[in-house]
């Protein structure tokens, strides 16, 4: 048998191998790592530092030593790791800031997902997880009067008056203390009053005139035992003061089978109380949380019957259920219902007699329902109400403050809008505004419309609409296209024609754009459009959003002004009013066509007139004809549709005439006609040498011999054959043919690299041509003979707006550009030929197509060589000052790419131009 103190001497001797053990590997670590003699602090990394701080000051003074070891300068460099450590666990974070189990701060978003992904969890083990080290009570706190005195504690007795003493005398294990001047008194198994009675009447007969006062110096330690499901059972020591929650927690708490119930307390083998830890996390009564004595007994039992709660109570979790407890417990332990709690059809999943799960709906609000008992296994869902509004107003659009507001009978559009100052911003419509009213339980809705600004004035007007419960008033803005987001609201100085045609415009360029990169099949240029369309559908889903009750900020970003345009707000009411239509009940929809400032299709308002769709529509333009209009509709005669039109003054249906300003039905085509002959004010400009240059309005039918008249002629110093006449119609024409071009291009170089094996085009000369085609500049260039149209009526060119005449200086120079040595200009001289000026260019270059040179004349046009004598002696006769020739590249030299010289002579065209214009 081997005694305890062999044991003893065994483990010392185990301990002081291992420590020996780790000493040798420090050594050998610093000995491999670190120089033999003369090591700098500054070489020793963090590993070693960590293991020079595992060991005790004389060690580490040794081993600095025997090392060559500064060991202040290793201090110093184990302080600035620990200061860097404390400035990184001192960093401050904002208060409520969650950490994870390393101390790092968990964000927002993963404090989220933590939540969404906890399952629930049973109520109030929590609580008891985490041990305090002691439960020795504070000195400075009262002794409850029921206290049960008993050997081991002591009591301090004070005696003043006649006689002075201070003593503290020890409870012994016979239950007594000894007073020296008057001996034993048996204090055991008394309560700390009766003690206090006790030796105070006794001290006083003894001793006459002395007041006396009893405490407690300190307490006894006792032992219990923790039994049962506790986390940790065991014996534990505790303070005499300590009740049944003070061993609970000294055993860990309660494991996931014990019982919060049923915690029984047992002295002598008999059940003196049971705890029912609910009462007490519950309602804050512990009043069954009594003080212990040594010897008791702490029993946890296992685990009753269960509950579930979720949904919309205070505290969801899993509660364990007493004998007979019913639905009003259940929902005192979860705390209540929340205000968004839907309590009148609460799910109860519950197993039945046949271990299938049932569902039974329990009615909160109902003392019957609530008095139902709970059984064991059940899970309560308790719902959530619905978001709808009831008897409110919902404001949408160009409005300060948008979002719901209450209702009340007779309540009218100025009790929400007294003012438009103050309740709308300054890009609202004041002239068109509508209300969606719901009008049956299916929520079918009518529109009523109304002028803002006429309500507002006249508060006693039809305008002035009688407000109904759930209405929708939706007040729009003139303002429909995106502007730039720097720009203030109180900058938006744009009229609604302007912006009408700009939209419009936008939107026929976009349509274009697509329709050809749809035909060509740019996939990059296709994604671009797709992205724009992608954010505008962005925008439509926010108007929906809105129109829905959603609520939109108070700093309306400009961007987001489209939403109260009539395109936005009203495309969810025009998709309600089509889903409403059907057989005997025609879509309520009318559209407005014409010389209106915003064309489209509109809601058929209660009792709408013509004079309300032109409100609609933003009111007319300058140039409509007011004399007459027409409203097309669609009438059911005899089983068979058949197309109406109604002619009408527009001037008297404007004016009120109700013969004129026709009341409206369902799918009615209002047109507005055109001023007949009306023409915007069309600007020409006219640029160079003239004696009055500028922009000129002109009339219809002008022409380019009358308007240079009108600008007083040529000076002296024009260069008439040299002019450059653009059209902006034509310059959208030479864009689309440049796409056009660009991808044909990039087709044939692909399929010519993949079916022509001698093809060595690079991918960067590829790449080259393509951006070549991208950076030319379409200038829209009309050639025109300008001494012609001078001299030659029937030669003359009608003006459209946006063209604009260059008539450059005189020029005395002729240009050579291509696959020449070096690109130049030289002087006219009527003695040489292409060939000399070719010459004195340094000649052709090896790509160079010799047989397709060909010359830029000054005005545009294009001369081609017809005849072997094109370079005879006698060709400087077709030289003029300003033309330009052009050595192409040899189609064949680029693997007979064909498109290739139409890329060349556009962009050598395209380069001439521009040279010409920027010349003036």
């Amino acid at each position: 048998m081997i005694t305890a103190t062999e044991k003893n001497i065994k483990s010392q001797n185990v301990s002081f191998f291992k420590l020996m053990l780790s000493i040798l590997l420090v050594l050998t670590f610093f000995v491999i790592y670190l120089p033999s003699k003369a090591i700098a602090a500054s070489q020793i990394s963090e590993q070693q530092l960590e293991q020079f701080k595992k060991l005790p000051p004389s060690q580490q003074e040794a081993l600095a030593k025997s090392m060559g070891v500064d060991l202040n300068s290793i201090k110093g460099q184990l302080s600035k790791a620990g200061s860097s450590e404390s400035q990184k666990n001192t960093e401050t974070f904002p208060r409520g800031t969650q950490f994870d189990a390393e101390g790092n701060p968990i964000s927002e978003e993963d404090l989220e997902q933590l939540e969404e992904s906890d399952e629930l969890k049973p109520f109030g083990y929590d609580v008891f997880a985490n041990s305090p080290q002691t439960f020795a009570p504070m000195m400075d706190i009262a002794i409850p009067a029921d206290y049960i005195v008993g050997p081991g504690d002591k009591i301090s007795i004070q005696v003043f008056g006649k006689e002075k003493d201070e003593l503290e005398l020890t409870v012994n294990r016979e239950g007594q203390i000894i007073f020296p001047a008057h001996g034993p008194f048996t204090v055991s198994g008394l309560s700390f009053n009766e003690m206090k009675r006790l030796l105070t009447a006794r001290i006083k007969e003894k001793v006459i005139g002395v007041d006396v006062v009893v405490g407690i110096a300190s307490l006894r330690s006792m032992r219990v035992f923790v039994l049962g499901d506790a986390h940790k059972p065991g014996p534990y020591t505790l303070s005499s003061l300590s009740s049944i929650t003070h061993a609970i927690f000294a055993a860990g708490g309660i494991s996931d089978i014990g019982s919060l119930r049923n915690i029984q307390l047992k002295r002598a083998g008999k059940l003196v109380t049971t705890l029912d830890l609910y009462d007490l996390l519950i309602k804050g009564d512990s009043r069954s949380d009594v003080l212990l004595q040594s010897g008791d007994v702490i029993f946890i039992a296992p685990k009753g019957n269960t509950i579930s709660v979720e949904g919309e109570v205070r505290r969801p979790a899993i509660y364990e259920l007493s004998q007979n407890e019913n639905f009003n417990d259940v929902l005192a332990m979860s705390g209540g219902l929340l205000p968004t709690a839907f309590a009148k059809t609460t799910r109860v999943e519950r197993y039945n007699q046949d271990s299938l799960r049932t569902v039974v709906n329990v009615d909160l609000t109902k003392k019957s329902d609530l008095d139902k008992k709970a059984h064991a296994g059940d899970a309560v869902y308790v719902m959530k109400a619905a978001e709808m509004f009831e008897q409110s107003i919902t404001v949408i659009g160009a409005v300060t403050r948008p979002g719901k507001y209450q209702w009340q009978t007779g309540q009218r559009i100025t009790d929400i809008f007294p003012n438009i100052d103050s309740h709308l911003l300054n890009s609202a419509d004041l002239n068109y505004s509508i209300v969606v009213r719901e009008i049956d339980i299916a929520r079918n809705i009518e529109i009523l419309q109304f002028d803002l600004a006429k309500a507002i004035s006249s508060p006693n007007s039809k305008d002035n609409i009688v407000l109904q419960g759930n209405d929708k008033i939706l007040v729009f803005a003139n303002v429909i296209k995106l502007v730039d987001s720097k720009i203030s609201l109180d900058s938006l100085a744009f009229t609604q024609d302007n912006l009408a045609k700009k939209e419009q415009e936008l939107a026929k360029e976009k349509y274009k754009q697509k329709q050809f990169w749809l035909k060509y099949g740019d996939s990059e240029q296709l994604a671009q459009l797709d992205s724009d369309e992608a954010a505008a559908a962005k925008l439509v889903e926010q108007s929906i959003a809105q129109f829905s009750g959603g609520e939109l900020e108070e700093e309306i970003d400009l961007k987001e002004l489209t939403l109260f345009s009539r395109q936005r707000l009203l495309m969810p009411i025009v998709e309600k009013l089509k889903r409403q239509g059907r057989s005997g009940q025609p879509i309520q929809l009318v559209e407005a066509d014409g010389e209106v400032k915003f064309p489209g299709v509109y809601p058929l308002a209660k009792n709408a007139r013509v004079s309300d769709l032109i409100a609609a529509a933003g009111g007319l333009t300058e140039s409509a004809y007011m004399v007459r209009a027409e409203v097309s509709r669609n009438q059911i005669i005899n089983h068979r549709a058949q197309q109406t039109s109604l002619m009408f003054s527009l001037s008297s249906a404007l004016a009120g005439d109700e013969k004129d300003n026709v009341l409206l039905s369902s799918k009615d085509r209002l047109n507005i006609h055109q001023i007949p002959a009306w023409s915007e004010n069309n600007v020409v400009e006219l640029r160079g040498e003239f004696v009055f240059p500028g922009k000129y309005t002109v009339r219809r039918g002008e022409s380019l011999a009358d308007l240079i008249a009108k600008a007083g002629g040529f000076t002296k110093f024009a260069h008439q054959e040299g002019s450059v006449f653009t059209r902006v119609q034509l310059r959208e024409i030479e864009q689309q043919n440049l796409l056009k071009l660009t991808a044909d291009l990039r087709i044939e170089m692909a399929s010519k690299s993949m079916t022509d094996q001698n093809y060595s085009q690079s991918y960067a000369e590829v790449q080259q041509m393509l951006a070549d085609m991208a950076n030319v500049q379409p200038v829209g260039r009309l050639v025109i003979d300008l001494p012609k149209v001078m001299s030659n009526k029937n030669y003359d060119v009608l003006l459209e707006g946006g063209d604009v005449l260059y008539v450059p200086t005189l020029k005395n120079s002729i240009n050579v550009v291509g696959q020449v040595q070096v690109t130049s200009s030289h002087i006219y001289d009527i003695n040489l030929s292409a060939d000399d000026y070719l010459a004195q260019s340094g000649g052709s270059k090896k790509r160079a197509d010799e047989e397709r040179i060909y010359i830029i004349s000054a005005n545009g046009s294009i001369k081609m060589m017809e005849s072997g004598n094109w370079f005879s002696s006698d060709a400087g006769d077709n030289l003029r000052p300003g033309d330009t020739i052009v050595v192409p590249l040899d189609a064949e030299y680029m693997n007979n790419l064909a498109l290739w010289s139409s890329v060349t002579g556009i962009i050598y065209n395209s380069a001439v131009a521009i040279a010409a214009i920027s010349g003036i």
